[in-house]
């Protein structure tokens, strides 16, 4: 082989593999509430499972003291037993409409809150060991453990700020909340946390991807969960949301429900992007959010600022992200 020859296989073998590196995702979720938090955790999962993505580490919102636990069990379901699992260390409470006891009743873990750091902690240690711009952040629940980091100070995992962490290591924000191009008490935004979300998007100085409530309340998912395994978390946790989430229960009927799809949006963007197959980008101008988590996008030039507008059919889309929590992906 002549050495020009050498040289271009070389380099279209190179450009390859840049091309197809795993991302890098930390999964930010307040796991419980909703089954799509499981739902896009089971996606990350089997994302691993195929080569698509490294899960660096899983960090908890929630204060259900059972959250931890039903991480733990999750991860070793999926036979991951040694993600990192970070969590806010607040005075912990029984949320008894959320399905992460029944999860920790019904399959193994050795964890709890006492036995993880805390989210911050396990952030900055997370950031400080990767490489510049090679980490993308997951945030599908309310943001304070974003805000918590952006206000760390310098440790012993690195001498920066929480805020110069984040603009030095992390690639992307892919954040599921709000209403675009407006709205009102979405709940992501909102956390009954005045001033949380304001304070993380006026203050994030990468680049930060909107998938919006009304995007991911089209998507309905989980009904064929019916008929799969019942000793899985998708079917236990997905049948006692059904049954037990205040805005389900009215239509019970021993089965399953059909879920939005709010939190599975982001992680399908996050890992396989499908701009002008899925979504289209949104990205001229930026989004405002107030005290109370209110939201509209100002129209404008562009900024590190987009939402995603959905292009394929919602019925589409839910078999695609159906496929994806059941590991049918390849």
């Amino acid at each position: 082989m002549k050495f020009s020859q050498l040289f271009f296989t070389l380099f279209f073998a190179v450009i390859g593999l840049v091309a197809t590196a795993q991302p890098k995702i930390i999964f930010d979720t307040d796991i419980g509430g909703d089954a799509d938090d499981l739902g896009a955790l089971a996606m990350l999962h089997n994302y691993m499972k195929i080569g698509d993505c490294e899960l660096l580490a899983i960090m908890n919102w929630t204060t259900d003291e059972f959250a931890v636990p039903a991480i733990d069990a999750i991860n070793r379901f999926y036979l991951h037993p040694d993600i990192p699992i970070g969590t806010r260390q607040d005075e912990t409470q029984t949320i008894k409409t959320n399905y992460n006891k029944i999860i920790a009743d019904q399959f193994p873990y050795k964890l709890t809150n006492n036995d993880v750091p805390d989210a911050t902690d396990l952030y900055r240690k997370i950031l400080a060991s990767n490489e510049d711009k090679s980490v993308t952040i997951i945030a599908v629940g309310p943001l304070l453990n974003i805000q918590r980091l952006i206000q760390s100070k310098p440790d012993l995992n690195s001498p920066l700020t929480g805020a110069e962490l984040i603009s030095k290591k992390v690639k992307e924000f892919v954040i599921m909340g709000g209403h675009f191009p407006k709205g009102e008490n979405e709940w992501n935004f909102s956390g009954n946390m005045p001033g949380v979300t304001k304070f993380v998007i006026e203050n994030l100085e990468v680049p930060v991807v909107f998938s919006g409530f009304e995007l991911g309340v089209q998507i309905k998912t989980g009904e064929s969960f019916n008929t799969i395994d019942k000793n899985t978390p998708l079917y236990t946790a997905f049948l006692y949301y059904s049954e037990h989430a205040p805005w389900m229960k009215a239509n019970f009927e021993g089965k399953i429900l059909p879920n939005s799809s709010f939190d599975q949006t982001a992680v399908l963007y996050a890992i396989e992007g499908g701009v002008d197959k899925y979504w289209k980008l949104i990205s001229a101008g930026y989004c405002v959010v107030d005290e109370n988590g209110n939201n509209h996008w100002k129209k404008g030039k562009k900024t590190k600022h987009s939402y995603l507008k959905l292009k394929e059919s919602p019925e589409k889309m839910a078999q695609i992200i159906e496929a994806i929590m059941l590991n049918r992906l390849k």
